[in-house]
This record gives structure tokens, C-alpha cells and sequence, in this order.
């Protein structure tokens, strides 16, 4: 079967898809599973060419999931080669009482759900900077590392200044994953340059804002209320742009261009934060592999100078959201903080 998706390589021998697989929309407590056999549609994605999957310990059920596919994929006649990105998360509560062990625990918890005897990357995230702990327990993850339990290091959602702090460490880091899209340029303030300086590269979800960069909302009057927290998220992003009017003055002119190239908004938008300096990747949260060939528009289409300058045009009405990655989320009183979850490794 022909593989649709570009591929990137983030170090030798280590090969990326450009589209990423994501787990956050089929953990529990986010949303009912919307396929019979997402194992089934795991072999789908990677016939396609999106063979690299991104989870974490916190997506609960996710990594077990993933763990069936592993299995399943091993027992095959023609085994099919993927790469799975998970996450190590320490619990809010748990900040400044970490030890090794603890550590070593969640990655061997990891390892068994997955199934796999070395996982191809682990992604760091630390909730709260006020608490000391973070270097230390980057360079624990690099002790394992080095014990062959895992391949490459990453970060979550870190800031520069706090990223740079465990590459002076001495701990080096493949990539790290931010939000980044049309509506959320902040790793474009300083991040951009630290990973050029130390050939990190970026792994970049919300490229399409849960859904908002898509023609469902085009034309559409501004929603009171949601029951998803991701739509409640994202539509904290729009707000931090500049509202919905201007929201819709984007949509529009992304709904130009893709008229123009014969594909969809999410493409277009999609394509843009692709072809941004040290991106490597999108995460995208398919649920299930119904529409997995819609993907290849991102790498057919090509974008010419008009397109770019109209969507330069529109950027430069529109906010730059506050602060450097992830500190508006960071703040647990905050809009954007107080819709997290906190303590999910505890569960």
C-alpha cells in the first residue's frame, strides 16, 4: 500500500512521520472511543504512513491500547515498523518529593503497557517552575536512558528559559512539544531559536485548535458553551488572538487559499505550521482512520508568495498570546490553567 505522509528525521537511524498519531482524544475521561477496533486502525495508520504514535503515562488507557497493537504487530508474519513517543508526567502533588525510584517506576510502568523492551522517546513535562526538581529529574530519565530503557530524550511543554536549563545540564534533548498553530505562535518568540542552537526540533499539537481551523466554524456565530475540554481550551486561544470576529476574518482567508488549491482549512493550516523552521511534526487527533487519506493534502499542496502574504496579512492583527510556551496554562488560577488535570498518575 503507498504511504501518503512525508517523513522527517529527527536524528540517524531515527525516522519520523510528519504526522504524528495522537492519544490524548482516546484516553478515558476525554471521550468515548469512536472506532470498534482502534487496534485495527493503529495497522491502518501505519500501512498509511503515519507510523509514529504519541501517548503518555497520564492518557489513561492509551498506552495499554498501543501495548495491543505492539503485540499484535509482533505476531504478525510481516511485522511493520513504528515508533511510539510517550510522556513521563509526575504528578503536580508530587513536585519537589521525587526520587529515582519513583522515576524509574512510571517508565517501567511504561515499558510493561506498551510492551516494548526500550521506548523510542520520552517527553518531560514538570507542572510548576516554583518547585526545584526538574534538572534532577531530567538527569534521572538520562540515567535511564543510558541503561537502555529508552532512546531519546524530549521535553513537554517546557519554556526556553527552563529547557535551556537542562541543556546546560549536560542532558540533550531531541525535541520538545509545544502548541503551535495559526492562533498560537509562541514558540516563534524565543524557543525557535534555542532548539536551532542545539538541533532540537519541534513536535507541534493544537495545529488545528481541537478542530476550530476547519470549515465547520466558518461562518459560524460564537458559541456560548462547550462540553469538551479541548474545544473550552482552544476557544481560550481565540479569545487571547483577538475574538471571534477576527477568528473568522482567518478562517476566511485559509478558506481562500484552499479553494484556490482544491484542499481543506485544517490542510492549509496544517501545511503552514509544517513549514515552519524546526518543525518536524503535527500531532493530529484522529480517532480513527475513516479519514486517514486526507492527510496527504498537507504534502501535495504548495503554498506560493500570495497565499503566504495573506496569511502574514491576517497574523499581524491578531494577538500574540502572553508569556512564552505554556505559562498561561501553567497557572492553575488562571483561564487556562484551572480547565487541567493534575494528578493523573496517581489514579
Amino acid at each position: 500500500m503507498e504511504r501518503i505522509i512525508d517523513r522527517y528525521s529527527l536524528r540517524p537511524n531515527y525516522n519520523i512521520s510528519r504526522v504524528v498519531k495522537g492519544g490524548w482524544q482516546l484516553s478515558e475521561g476525554h471521550s468515548k472511543v469512536t472506532s470498534e477496533n482502534p487496534v485495527e486502525d493503529m495497522f491502518a495508520f501505519v500501512e498509511r504512513g503515519i507510523d509514529t504514535f504519541d501517548c503518555a503515562d497520564i492518557y489513561t488507557g492509551v498506552e495499554d491500547m498501543i501495548g495491543e497493537f505492539v503485540a499484535a504487530n509482533g505476531q504478525s508474519s510481516e511485522p511493520l515498523s513504528f515508533r511510539v513517543h510517550t510522556k513521563y508526567v509526575p504528578d503536580y502533588d508530587q513536585l519537589g518529593h521525587l526520587k529515582k525510584r519513583d522515576v524509574e517506576a512510571i517508565i517501567d510502568r511504561s515499558l510493561k503497557r506498551l510492551k516494548l523492551e526500550r521506548l523510542d522517546m520520552v517527553q518531560f513535562h514538570w507542572w510548576n517552575y516554583a518547585v526545584e526538581g526538574s534538572v534532577e529529574a531530567a538527569a534521572w530519565l538520562q540515567e535511564l536512558q543510558q541503561a537502555g530503557k529508552i532512546e531519546l530524550l524530549s521535553t513537554t511543554n517546557f519554556n526556553t528559559v527552563k529547557t535551556q536549563e537542562i541543556l546546560e545540564a549536560g542532558i540533550a534533548l531531541a525535541t520538545t512539544q509545544v502548541q503551535y498553530s495559526l492562533l498560537d505562535p509562541r514558540p516563534e518568540k524565543a524557543l525557535l531559536r534555542l532548539c536551532s542552537a542545539h538541533d532540537m526540533y519541534l513536535l507541534c499539537y493544537g495545529t488545528l485548535a481541537g478542530g476550530f481551523l476547519s470549515e465547520r466554524w466558518l461562518g459560524q456565530r460564537e458559541p456560548e458553551s462547550f462540553s469538551n475540554r479541548s474545544l473550552i481550551k482552544y476557544k481560550l486561544m481565540i479569545d487571547e488572538i483577538g475574538g471571534w470576529d477576527l477568528f473568522q476574518s482567518l478562517l476566511q482567508t485559509l478558506d481562500r487559499i484552499a479553494k484556490k488549491h482544491s484542499v481543506t482549512i485544517a490542510s492549509v493550516a496544517s501545511n503552514w505550521v509544517l513549514a515552519q523552521p524546526r518543525v518536524a511534526a503535527a500531532i493530529i487527533g484522529s480517532r480513527n482512520a475513516s479519514h486517514v487519506d486526507r492527510y496527504a493534502e498537507v504534502f501535495s499542496m504548495q503554498m506560493d508568495d500570495s497565499d503566504k502574504e495573506a496569511i502574514t496579512a491576517i497574523k499581524a492583527h491578531m494577538n500574540i498570546p502572553s508569556g512564552d510556551v505554556f505559562d498561561l496554562e501553567r497557572d492553575k488560577s488562571g483561564r487556562h490553567g484551572s480547565i487541567m488535570k493534575y494528578n493523573l498518575n496517581a489514579e
